[in-house]
């Protein structure tokens, strides 16, 4: 067979116009970043904290967070093209994308809101999200609802113009800091499972809500549980329709994943290349077996490589990320494993002696220039046994690809 022909061929190029946006955010860094900035895992201590905090703010007064938001609701009013540059360009360097709460608040509430939330709501919400007055977490997952989110038992009910919750959330990263949680309840009880779930705003600065940290074996406390008492949230706080909060969070977790799908993999690369390095310092690069692992490995990153931008040319389309960022989610938390799963390989006896900065945070790698020690590449491959795990577990993700993009028959259900 021939090669492609010149119309054929994929053109990963950037526009003009991205280029500039590009230019526009390396003279911000080369302006706003301490001098011999190395990346934010290179810092310790209170210069940890303190630049987090400063680092937020010089983004948010320099216009970079909310970038493809209308400026009617304190966004930028560019494309979203122009702010996956800006995501590539801030994860080559090692910054920061913006606070521990913006994941949360701007990347997944904020864009469902301009899908499905009201003009009220918009104008309510997204500025105070963007200026960190409000500071929001993520009320999903339940002691009886993680894979099965569809299970939720947190329960809301209408009492005159306001929902009265209760129940108890789990796994709530963050939420010891948040004031604000958009949270998945059950207004009606009498409905299949995927019906009658609301998806609403809660203000968690009251006293029927109480968030009660979780000690990981490891040591942090990234997750909390949250216990709803009779809490309150007014009813126009519902985002979409009352009982059709389902296709509210399926568009949400959509999001959480959408720019990831593009902007992940500079992490994981810059992930891999401390790995050679790693094998390098160990003479791990002589073995022909350690060889082919690390260029899978590498092959693998390049997969996932295009694969983002296949999920961003679609979204930029105007594709609804829904189930097919399963695809994503599966593949790099797969991925994660094996890698470090090598890494351990490399290190040898070595790993089981802990030396040098833990990481940070248990979900993914570790900030780039982390020093190359044991205690960070241990910590790592712990923390990607649970990346199939959190975030939706990869059997729940192989049965969203076989139902719901490849038409398979569902899985029978054990519950007859």
């Amino acid at each position: 067979m021939g090669g492609p022909t010149t119309e054929q061929r994929m053109d990963f190029e950037y526009p003009p116009a991205a280029e500039e946006t590009r230019a526009e955010i390396r003279a911000f860094l080369d302006a706003n970043l301490p001098e011999g900035w190395k990346g934010l895992g290179a810092l310790e201590g209170d210069e940890y904290t303190e630049f987090r905090a400063d680092w937020r703010r010089r983004l948010y007064e320099g216009g970079w967070l909310g970038m493809s938001w209308p400026k009617e609701y304190g966004g930028g009013g560019r494309s979203h093209l122009d702010e996956l540059v800006v995501a590539e360009e801030l994860a080559r360097v090692g910054a920061p994308f913006g606070g521990e709460h913006d994941t949360f608040g701007i990347g997944m509430l904020g864009n469902t809101l301009l899908m499905w939330g009201t003009e009220e709501q918009k104008r309510h919400f997204l500025p105070k999200a963007l200026s960190y007055e409000h500071k929001w977490c993520q009320g999903y997952s339940e002691p009886n609802a993680g894979s099965d989110l569809a299970n939720v038992g947190t329960k809301a009910v209408l009492d005159g113009d306001e929902w009265i919750l209760n129940g108890q959330k789990i796994w709530t990263s963050a939420g010891g800091s948040a004031n604000w949680i958009f949270a998945l309840a059950r207004t009606d009880t009498d409905a299949p499972k995927h019906r009658g779930i609301t998806f609403m705003l809660v203000d968690m600065d009251q006293p029927g809500v109480e968030v009660r940290p979780i000690q990981m074996m490891s040591g942090p406390s990234h997750f909390n549980e949250t216990f709803f008492s009779d809490a309150r949230t007014p009813a126009d706080h519902v985002v979409g329709r009352v009982n059709d909060g389902w296709r509210v969070a399926m568009t949400l977790l959509g999001f959480e994943r959408g720019r990831d799908a593009a902007v992940g993999p500079i992490g994981f690369q810059g992930e891999l290349d401390r790995l050679f390095e790693l094998a390098r310092d160990k003479g791990a690069n002589e073995d022909p077996k350690t060889r082919e692992e690390l260029v899978k490995a590498w092959e693998k990153v390049q997969v996932m490589k295009f694969l983002g931008y296949q999920r961003l040319t679609a979204f930029m389309a105007g594709d609804d990320p829904g189930p097919k960022s399963a695809m994503d989610k599966l593949y790099w938390s797969d991925y994660h494993q094996v890698v470090t799963e090598l890494a351990m390989d490399v290190l040898g006896p070595d790993a089981l002696a802990y030396e040098g900065q833990e990481p940070r945070t248990a979900f993914r790698h570790d900030d780039k220039g982390a020093a190359n020690s044991t205690a960070s590449w241990a910590h790592v491959f712990e923390n990607a046994r649970a990346g199939t795990i959190y975030a939706g577990t990869n059997q729940i993700q192989r049965n969203i690809i076989g139902e719901m993009l490849l038409g398979l028959p569902k899985e029978p259900s054990l519950r007859g």
